[in-house]
């Protein structure tokens, strides 16, 4: 008798993608120490913004960095937007990411593709999800039914992981009734205090370093069965 299928789904943007990757095109721009900042303020406001509306990724990334860039008090030119929405969608993965797949369809908008580093692991994936299919973001809950929908696990959420290295979408996940692993590159352990707003003291069902760990983690909990003899 085979184990059950397991689904593992990962988020592409800060868990296998690094947006941080985009730094070298900003400080082409604005220079290395400005290019750190403003990096990191661009992913903030494209989070917050996708949790106030919901509208076309691509147009929510570009406002985003000039609303980022206005904060700083730095002029981006119409060229150099361009270049930073290019290097976003060739993002360079975190370290780990490849061993992660060596351990076990176009992407909605060509990263899995135009990334230098993902590209070699494609073969690893099934397929794409897309939240903007759901006409929600995450962590809203109709984003986490549209992926059991897609892959076919409508009542077998148990058996369906979410790797993320968001505290909102791991948290998100485990609220859908699916399992996650968070992802915390930075060693601080799960400080998040959302799940106990809420009432149900909600965490992630593990905790990771990194990708890889991640990976290693939710193989060794799958159920083992052997043949009948």
């Amino acid at each position: 008798m085979s184990s059950p299928k397991t689904i593992i789904a990962f988020h592409l943007y800060g868990t296998l993608l690094s947006t941080d990757s985009v730094t070298g095109e900003l400080a082409k721009s604005v220079g290395d120490e400005a290019a750190k900042e403003l990096s990191t303020l661009w992913r903030r406001y494209q989070l917050e913004y996708t949790w106030r509306i919901n509208q076309q990724h691509g147009d929510i990334t570009r406002a985003s960095l000039l609303h980022a860039a206005n904060e700083m008090k730095l002029t981006l030119t119409t060229e150099a937007v361009a270049r930073a929405m290019l290097a976003y969608d060739a993002l360079h993965v975190f370290p780990g990411v490849d061993f992660a797949f060596n351990a076990f369809q176009e992407m909605l908008n060509a990263s899995l593709y135009n990334s230098p580093d993902l590209k070699p692991l494609a073969g690893w994936f099934e397929g794409a999800v897309s939240v903007e299919d759901a006409k929600v973001f995450k962590p809203d809950r109709k984003a986490y039914d549209h992926l059991l929908k897609v892959v076919g696990m409508k009542g077998r959420t148990s058996d369906v992981w979410l790797v993320s290295a968001n505290p909102f979408d791991a948290l998100g996940a485990v609220a859908a009734g699916l399992r996650s692993c968070w992802v915390d590159r930075t060693g601080t352990g799960w400080i998040d205090r959302l799940g106990s707003v809420i009432g149900e003291d909600l965490s992630p069902t593990s905790v990771a370093s990194s990708v890889d760990e991640a990976v290693h983690m939710i193989l060794d909990t799958r159920p083992k069965f052997r043949e009948k003899t």
